[in-house]
């Protein structure tokens, strides 16, 4: 199996990630502001619930963010050893071909 990713797909989705939090947090805004015309509207367990949501925005909108983070950091620490690992592959390839006798591997005659 062959996984070939660019050079700067992890970057990319590390900063991607990041601006999807803010935006995250802006749609679960815009959920609650969209649902106030219905404020008064239930009664009940439905009321009950209602309210439960709008007092739990902002628990929400943090949980959302803190998991955005730590996937964010997930994402930025795969990139950094990514990048690391791709540097140390081309040193260790360099440094093998220095000490290589390529004239020893030639066959024809002298």
């Amino acid at each position: 199996m062959k996984f070939d990713m660019g050079a700067q797909a992890l970057g990319t989705l590390t900063r991607d990630t990041g601006s999807s939090a803010d935006e995250l947090t802006s749609l679960v805004r815009q959920l609650v502001d969209a649902a106030q015309p219905l404020e008064g509207k239930f009664n009940g367990a439905g009321k009950a619930k209602f309210d439960e949501f709008k007092s739990r925005v902002d628990e929400v909108t943090n949980d959302l963010n803190t998991s955005l983070a730590a996937i964010n950091q997930g994402q930025s620490e795969m990139d950094q050893h990514t990048q690391t690992g791709d540097q140390d592959t081309a040193d260790n390839s360099q440094r093998a071909q220095g000490t290589a006798n390529f004239d020893g591997a030639r066959f024809a005659a002298r």
